[in-house]
């Protein structure tokens, strides 16, 4: 049998890690009159307030919660910080 991790693809993944940007997540519109588990992912996002922005990491668990709630929130790249 082979071994997988996962994510499903062999390997340890570590250069995807190495290569993978920022995601701005921006809620739009209200969690009122949705399901209990979205409100409880637009918390888990780390969202408070409509018209709030956050960064995360383009992962596949955070990409998998903000296509839970696409219909809630926008997302976009995030600027890239320069570094010194």
């Amino acid at each position: 049998m082979k071994c997988r991790n996962t994510l499903g693809f062999r390997g340890t993944g570590s250069r995807r890690r190495q290569n993978m940007g920022k995601i701005a997540i921006t809620w739009k519109r209200s969690g009122i009159g949705h399901a209990r588990t979205q409100r409880r992912t637009i918390a888990s996002l780390g969202l408070r307030r409509l018209n709030q922005t956050v960064e995360h990491e383009d992962t596949p668990s955070i990409r998998g919660m903000v296509e839970k709630v696409r219909h809630l929130v926008t997302v976009s790249d995030a600027p890239n910080e320069k570094e010194k």
